[in-house]
């Protein structure tokens, strides 16, 4: 069963890369008009074009799945596989000219992730795994880094541009890594954020108010890469459940601890 998980994976990361490169092109050819779908929640044509395409090509791969998408081209639901998947993570980003921007593709069998796939834009990089397989960037197998502690560490974060339930809370967790760690980033894509933990450009990664399409590629993938991820609980409803930890193998404890003081 492994190499049919490794095929559908191989033939999905040539159709990201594919629409990546369409979205590349077309960003460079055409400033996109921005819809609002919610405060500071935006789509184009090019997430809808985008959508469209990976919902075709996906369809041919795997006929019977079904699919999760952030712009609800299809709904159709399957039995037992169903993509998850956001044609552009980063569309504030996109509209903006500003990258990362990802597409992220997650594939769910049943409730389990079987594979993932991350395509980033403007670094030509795929970032991909699949069930009982290695974690990939680009075909070179890659692994979380080797960092132990927050103060050895670089973390990213996301900000909420909608959902303020938790801001003081969240400015507070902010200040203490700010203080305590190498540095925080916020690139605009949880789907990059995730799969640079996965290859060690970051140690460790939250945030909440994420959507299942957001995340669910890049924790697949960063745990087939040696991570760790829960929600702001230590639980396992970090899918669905709008909150996210992600850190490589070590620092888990010691993130995790911090985050859930801060947050709790």
């Amino acid at each position: 069963m492994s190499n049919f998980y490794k095929d559908v994976c191989l033939n999905t990361v040539d159709v990201a890369r594919e629409t990546g490169i369409f979205l590349r092109v077309a960003r460079l050819n055409e400033t996109p008009d921005a819809e609002s779908k919610g405060k500071n929640d935006f789509v184009t044509k090019f997430d809808k074009e985008a959508e469209a395409r990976l919902v075709a090509a996906l369809s041919e791969i795997l006929p019977e799945a079904g699919f999760i998408a952030e712009e609800n081209t299809s709904d159709k639901r399957g039995d037992r596989y169903n993509w998850i998947i956001d044609p552009i993570d980063g569309t504030t980003n996109f509209i903006h000219g500003l990258y990362p921007f990802c597409i992220s593709i997650g594939l769910m069998e049943k409730h389990e992730l079987v594979a993932g796939i991350i395509y980033e834009a403007g670094l030509d990089e795929a970032f991909y795994a699949w069930k009982d397989g290695p974690a990939m960037l680009n075909e070179v197998e890659i692994k979380v880094s080797d960092k132990k502690w927050v103060s050895e560490s670089l973390i990213a974060t996301g900000f909420p541009y909608s959902n303020f339930s938790l801001l003081d809370k969240y400015l507070e967790s902010m200040k203490y890594f700010m203080r305590e760690s190498h540095g925080m980033r916020r690139l605009g894509s949880a789907a990059a954020d995730l799969a640079y933990v996965a290859c060690g450009r970051f140690e460790a990664f939250y945030e909440y108010d994420l959507k299942p399409w957001d995340v669910a590629a890049g924790v697949f993938i960063l745990q087939q890469a040696g991570g760790r991820v829960s929600d702001f609980s230590g639980g396992d409803n970090y899918l669905f459940g709008g909150e996210l930890i992600a850190t490589n193998a070590h620092l888990y404890d010691e993130f995790f601890q911090k985050v859930a003081q801060f947050m709790k």
